[in-house]
């Protein structure tokens, strides 16, 4: 039985969707695998800085900046963050030295950023000669020492030919680049579903003879949700809002507690995003590649937003966006009226809709195969059970 461990943290909720969207596609699969999730914050908990100035963990700090959308001069945040890291490099190695010993494995897996010399390093003195992989989880890197590092033994997945080429420029050969088809998604997205679409809105007291909007900001929400119903409520648009509020509590009661012209439908947190996509023709949201990646893969196009308080990492996303013209960007929510109307003409919604369907994200059923070259399980020996679905693309750049 091979032992394969995934380190991810909860800044965000994209990285800790990745890791167990991976668990769960290979505990499907007949592989002789057992896949450990690692919580990153937990075993270097002692060494976080930053916790020691403020009492509050890294990833805590970052979902309160985006829940309350405090991220102009972000990148500024992050390079105190990556000096702070350097800063403590050495007893973190040292640190993580100790997990990977009382954690023996074949294959370890980071789908975080920041920290992967770190956990490079510690991983190579223990287990000389065994793969170390990073999944960027972004449609593309923000270097210096974001996702890719200088170091030969660090193999990188990379879901754009963006970051491949990131990957080539910061030395990586060929034999150590994988380059997928897309971000990883929740295997849930890509469920057959055949619910009709009207039932589903006429649940939810929404109108069939409306365009609706999903207006989704991850998993904590945030406050120019409420912003963006106002702006086309007043408007009085042709157009109805499922919004999606995740864990942000007191959102959702300001959103429900208001009397809205339109129809309104809120909804808290919820595992039925993909479910409840079904009932909507285009996503209102932030440019995080995770939710890009979900609504891309249920037919969706998007409206984001991108300016200096967008992500430093993100901010590539809405070129992508662009060059593959399945949405609109706009260069703020407060033009959120400007991108509706466009996203109102028929013809332009149709022409977003054809592109959407044109791209073909197979990543989360492509990157077993990636694991299984690595740990010398070649094509031949793969376990008969296990197929990639039709039309995934994968090869090694």
């Amino acid at each position: 039985m091979k032992q394969i461990l995934i380190v991810y943290h909860d800044a965000g909720g994209g990285h800790r969707n990745a890791a167990v969207a991976l668990q769960t596609v290979i505990a499907e699969q007949p592989r002789a695998w057992q896949v450990e999730l690692v919580q990153f914050q937990d075993v270097a908990d002692q060494l976080d800085a930053l916790r020691k100035l403020t009492g509050i963990q890294i990833q805590q700090q970052y979902n309160i900046l985006l829940q309350n959308g405090w991220t102009l001069g972000s990148t500024y945040l992050l390079r105190v963050l990556q000096a702070t890291i350097r800063l403590y490099h050495k007893p973190l190695v040292n640190y993580l030295e100790k997990v990977w010993r009382q954690k023996p494995a074949d294959l370890l897996v980071s789908v975080i950023p920041h920290f992967n010399r770190q956990i490079c390093e510690s991983w190579a003195r223990v287990n000389p000669g065994r793969p170390f992989v990073t999944i960027i989880t972004d449609l593309a890197d923000f270097p210096p020492r974001f996702w890719i590092e200088p170091i030969e033994e660090q193999y990188i997945v990379a879901g754009t030919e963006k970051a491949a080429e990131q990957a080539r420029a910061m030395g990586h050969d060929e034999g150590h680049i994988f380059r997928t088809s897309g971000m990883i998604v929740r295997p849930d997205f890509y469920a057959i579903d055949n619910s009709d679409p009207r039932e589903l809105r006429r649940q939810m007291g929404l109108r069939n003879d409306r365009t609706t909007a999903m207006i989704l900001f991850g998993g904590h929400g945030s406050k120019v949700m409420l912003d963006i119903a106002e702006r086309l409520d007043a408007e009085e648009l042709p157009l109805q809002l499922l919004l999606i509020c995740g864990r942000n509590e007191s959102l959702a009661a300001k959103l429900r507690s208001r009397q809205w012209k339109m129809p309104v439908y809120v909804v808290g947190f919820t595992k039925d995003v993909h479910r409840l996509m079904r009932a909507a023709d285009f996503l209102i949201g932030k440019p995080g590649p995770g939710s890009i990646a979900e609504a891309i893969i249920r037919r969706l196009p998007v409206l984001i937003e991108c300016n200096a308080w967008t992500l430093p990492q993100e901010r590539y996303n809405a070129e992508w966006v662009k060059e593959k013209n399945v949405g609109i960007v706009l260069k703020s929510f407060k033009d959120v009226v400007s991108g509706a109307k466009q996203m109102l003409e028929p013809e332009r919604l149709a022409e977003f809709r054809e592109n959407v369907a044109a791209q073909n994200n197979r990543a989360i059923f492509e990157i077993p195969e990636i694991f299984a070259k690595l740990l010398g399980e070649t094509p031949g020996n793969t376990p008969s059970g296990v197929s990639i679905p039709a039309g995934t693309v994968m090869s090694q750049e």
